[in-house]
C-alpha cells in the first residue's frame, strides 16, 4: 500500500472512529463488545482500503460492517490485534454517563433493526432519509422502527422510574423508622439516667 493511501487511512480513522465507537456502543450495551467490533471493522477496512477509499461512503460501510458483527456477538469473535498495531496512538476513551448505560441498557432489549435505526437517529444524528439508504429499506419502514423503538423506550423508561421510585421510598422509610427508634432509644436511656441522677439526690 502506497504511503498516500496509508495517511488517508489515518486520516479516515481519526476521523471516523469516535462515531463508530458510539455506534457499535449504541448497538451492544457493552464496552468491550463494542471496542472488539470497532476494531474488527477497521481491520476490515485497512485490507479493503485500495478500493474502499474510493467508496461515496466509506464510513456508511464501516457501520454495516458492525452491524452484521453486532448481530453474531453472541458467539465471541475471534477478532485480530493487527489494527491495533497499525493504527495511530489516541487518546484514552471516556467511561460513558450514567444517562447514557441507562439508555443503553433499555436499547438491548429492542429487536436490532429498531436499535439500528434508533442509534443511527438519535446518536449519530442521521436523517431518516439516509439511514433507509443505509439500512437497505423504505423510509416509511425506518419511520415505524423508530416509532415502535421510541414507544418501547418510553415504557422501559417508565419502568425503570418506577421501579426506582419504590426503591427510594422504601430507603426513605428504613432510614426514617431506623432514626426515629434510634432517637427514643437515646431518650430512654438520657430520662433514665435523669431519673436515676434525682432519685439518688
Amino acid at each position: 500500500m502506497s504511503r498516500d493511501a496509508r495517511e488517508a487511512y489515518d486520516e479516515f480513522y481519526r476521523g471516523t472512529s469516535r462515531r463508530t465507537m458510539r455506534y457499535a456502543f449504541g448497538l451492544t450495551g457493552d464496552l468491550g463488545d463494542a471496542q472488539d467490533l470497532t476494531q474488527e471493522a477497521y481491520v476490515r477496512a485497512w485490507q479493503r482500503w485500495s478500493g474502499l477509499r474510493d467508496y461515496e461512503s466509506a464510513e456508511s460501510w464501516l457501520r454495516t460492517v458492525i452491524y452484521r458483527l453486532a448481530t453474531d456477538r453472541w458467539r465471541r469473535l475471534a477478532v485480530r490485534r493487527l489494527f491495533a498495531a497499525k493504527a495511530p496512538p489516541g487518546g484514552v476513551t471516556p467511561a460513558p454517563s450514567e444517562d447514557t448505560l441507562l439508555v443503553v441498557a433499555m436499547l438491548r432489549t429492542l429487536p436490532p433493526a429498531q436499535r439500528r435505526a434508533l442509534v443511527l437517529h438519535y446518536l449519530l444524528d442521521r436523517p431518516v432519509e439516509e439511514i433507509a439508504v443505509e439500512t437497505g429499506v423504505a423510509v416509511g419502514t425506518v419511520k415505524s422502527w423508530l416509532s415502535r423503538g421510541r414507544a418501547a423506550l418510553a415504557l422501559a423508561m417508565k419502568e425503570v422510574t418506577s421501579n426506582v421510585t419504590s426503591n427510594v421510598t422504601s430507603n426513605v422509610t428504613s432510614n426514617v423508622t431506623s432514626n426515629a427508634n434510634s432517637d427514643v432509644t437515646c431518650d430512654v436511656v438520657s430520662g433514665g439516667g435523669r431519673e436515676g441522677g434525682e432519685r439518688d439526690a
